[in-house]
């Protein structure tokens, strides 16, 4: 059984369809990647998926149970995290206090702690400016505590919308390697959205690709890397 399941969801903007017909399932463990162009989509399916747009059709199945009318809140509670486009942290608080601000769920102190080495130990420059404000970071030692911020909540499924964006090419290597050891050694699940497709599509154990909130592709990361369609339309070739 999945871990998550939409099924052929719908999103809209006012008149505007955003997301339309869209199934996928996420599996315990894997990467999973939505690609596409700037306005297919794939930031609003992770806003759908997080309870921060109401679906307007089709149903979200969380474990096996419906989530379509669940809150953001609650959906953080069973086990889901969102690292949104823009990293959106408090600027005028600490490093240390935006990453307890994604902890509000979780009781235990011993936990939380727990969580936090991990944080430290995934990025060591969140670590050293642990006490600076989050507002005088630079954009990749942003990104690095917005995905913390998230991982603070101790989801089984991360959502990450965008985390190279506008990024230097070592602060990309640097939270790639960060992506990829959560998944491999603590199997979480993650649903990534990406502009760079290529990085994407690397990463992945599936994508799928969005053309006009719609699902045009589907294959295993190698697959699509190969895809005529994706080589031209997506990558450049």
């Amino acid at each position: 059984m999945p871990m998550l399941e939409a099924h052929s969801i719908a999103v809209r903007y006012g008149p505007v369809a955003a997301v339309q017909n869209a199934s996928f399932y996420v599996d315990a463990g894997e990467i999973i990647a939505l690609v596409g162009s700037n306005g297919a989509g794939k930031s609003t399916t992770l806003k759908a998926l997080m309870g921060l747009k109401a679906l307007a059709g089709g149903d979200l199945r969380w474990e096996d149970k419906s989530i379509a009318g669940a809150s953001a809140a609650s959906r953080v509670a069973g086990g889901i995290a969102l690292s949104p486009e823009g990293r959106r942290l408090f600027p005028a608080m600490s490093v240390f206090n935006n990453l307890e601000m994604g902890a509000y769920t979780v009781k235990s102190a011993a936990a939380r702690r727990r969580t936090l080495d991990l944080v430290y130990t995934l990025f060591p420059r969140v670590s050293e400016r642990r006490n600076q404000m989050a507002g005088s970071l630079s954009g990749g030692e942003q990104q690095m505590v917005a995905i913390g911020r998230a991982l603070m909540a101790q989801p089984r499924l991360l959502l990450l919308d965008e985390p190279s964006l506008g990024l230097a090419p070592k602060v990309i290597a640097e939270i790639v390697q960060a992506v990829e050891k959560l998944n491999k050694e603590t199997g979480l699940s993650i649903v990534l959205v990406e502009q760079n497709a290529r990085l994407a599509l690397r990463l992945a154990h599936r994508a799928y690709v969005l053309e006009r909130g719609e699902v045009v592709r589907t294959g295993t990361g190698r697959e699509l890397l190969e895809d005529d369609f994706v080589r031209r339309a997506y990558l450049g070739v």
